[in-house]
């Protein structure tokens, strides 16, 4: 049996602000740090033995996957960053508050804006020094690559080909692989490994430091999926996910 387990990194600080992210650099909070810590311990108890591990070129995501890895004693472990796994581009809401954004357009077109498949927020300008073009991280990057916003079908269309051809050859000769990255690129990997449909996925949340298992047979055919945790609990998270861009 192949094991993946996919993560969302620990709260940050503009999680708990409750503001759009996206391609910004903002730490974990406290309570992410310990949500990673948590992650951690609960996947050493369950007898997880990573080879491989991979994650965005994101500090939060970076981070949580480090403290995991202390945690289970697997620091030692090779570990591949990579743009691809970045969350989806916020465009020109990134940095503003996802409640105040809900009181101005309304709850549907922020829903739309964060949960939809094929609606991108607005671009954050070309001239604008938070574009990602001007951020040593993606020097390496053609114009094309570099988004000035993004819609889910945008983020699985940079993701897929990485799953096909480096995370899934990966998870077939190791036979257990760890993916620490973001709710929205976590959701591009879930889409097309569920193959979910649209409305699906709008309605379907991943919450902040919580292990979420895909077992595969060893023709990489999907078996089953599943949170590790308390089914209540999880439940309670994913639903305060979705309620964050909700008026106050």
């Amino acid at each position: 049996m192949l094991k993946l387990v996919l993560i969302r990194h620990g709260e940050s600080v503009w999680n708990k602000e409750n503001k759009f992210t996206g391609w910004t650099n903002v730490p974990l909070n406290e309570k992410g740090v310990q949500e990673a810590q948590d992650a951690g311990k609960l996947l050493k108890e369950k007898g997880f033995d990573f080879k491989v591990a991979y994650t965005s070129y994101l500090n939060r995501a970076i981070k949580t996957l480090w403290i995991i890895l202390e945690e289970m004693d697997m620091m030692w472990i090779p570990v591949y960053k990579h743009w691809r796994l970045n969350e989806k581009h916020y465009g020109n809401l990134q940095g503003l508050n996802k409640a105040e954004m809900a009181e101005k357009f309304g709850d549907e077109q922020v829903l739309m804006w964060r949960r939809s498949y094929d609606t991108p927020p607005p671009e954050i300008p070309e001239n604008d020094e938070r574009h990602p073009k001007y951020d040593p991280r993606y020097a390496g990057l053609k114009p094309e690559e570099i988004p000035a916003t993004e819609a889910l079908k945008d983020t699985e269309k940079r993701i897929v080909p990485y799953w096909k051809s480096d995370i899934s050859k990966s998870l077939r000769e190791h036979g257990e692989i760890l993916v620490a990255a973001h709710g929205n690129s976590l959701r591009g990997i879930v889409k097309y490994l569920k193959d979910m449909g649209e409305d699906e996925i709008l309605k379907f949340n991943i919450p902040t430091g919580i292990p979420y298992v895909f077992e595969f047979d060893d023709n990489m055919n999907l078996q089953k999926d599943y949170f590790i945790g308390d089914p209540e609990e999880i439940k309670k998270l994913m639903d305060k996910v979705a309620n964050q861009a909700k008026k106050k």
